[in-house]
């Protein structure tokens, strides 16, 4: 499978570049602070069009990762990955973030690149390989071909979360919740689900009940109360359900 470059909308870098020459080649006197403000965005303009024009490619096939993006270019073999994982960070201010695909080699091999992340699950230091906000593939049709192709390397964590507790959509308004204080709550809840045991998910619905009966931090815009009011109690109740096929803990 070969993933496709999203190069996004470019009006508004080619805007800056056209405007900037426009005022530079216009004559005028006194124009230092104009002439400034051209070269700014041609600049601006310029390095956004630059980034979406880089080379860039990343296939996923029977022989490995085929990558090339700045600092990594090369067919990554499956023998040198010790595990992938499709990832999203928390939201930034009630907005979701693009989910992302992280990967751990094996301990013998380096990449060469730094470590930048962990894996969610276990801890380990890996590689942030890609964006998904770069390609145009959705992340469902990314983790069918690593399912595909990657086996048990593979872990879909966004799927395992949703499948565990599926977090509604909240409301922002003024005067609401704190929203990154609930996205970590919402977070903890759903990792204790989904790959957690009976300890984890008992640590984190003290945790819940802690937030519930203290009560939450209010912001000039937030969370809607109510919607998050009925999230937390939902999620209480997942964690307090009896699960006898428990996973063995992960530490």
């Amino acid at each position: 499978m070969e993933l496709r470059r999203n190069r996004g909308s470019l009006v508004l870098p080619v805007v800056c570049v056209l405007v900037g020459v426009a005022l530079l080649v216009v004559p005028r006197e006194a124009a230092l602070l104009r002439n400034l403000v051209a070269v700014g965005a041609i600049v601006l303009g310029g390095v956004v069009l630059l980034g979406a024009f880089r080379p860039f490619r990343f296939g996923i096939g029977a022989e490995g990762l085929t990558v090339r993006r700045p600092g990594l270019r090369r067919v990554i073999s499956w023998p040198e990955i010790d595990a992938l994982v499709l990832d999203e960070p928390l939201p930034v201010e009630g907005n979701p973030a693009l989910p992302r695909l992280l990967l751990v080699p094996t301990p013998s091999q380096l990449l060469g690149v730094p470590t930048n992340a962990r894996h969610p699950v276990d801890g380990r230091p890996a590689v942030e390989l890609l964006d998904l906000g770069q390609v145009r593939e959705r992340p469902d049709e990314i983790s069918a071909a690593l399912t595909r192709y990657a086996g048990a390397r593979f872990t879909d964590s966004l799927q395992l979360r949703r499948a565990a507790f599926t977090v509604p959509e909240l409301g922002i308004g003024l005067r609401g919740y704190q929203t990154d204080q609930v996205d970590k709550l919402l977070r903890v809840g759903q990792e204790a689900l989904a790959w957690g045991g009976a300890p984890e998910r008992q640590a984190a619905r003290a945790e819940v009940e802690r937030a519930r009966a203290g009560g939450l931090t209010t912001a000039m815009r937030g969370y809607s109360t109510i919607d998050v009011d009925e999230a937390l109690l939902a999620l209480d109740t997942a964690l307090a359900e009896d699960r006898s096929t428990d996973r063995e803990t992960t530490s």
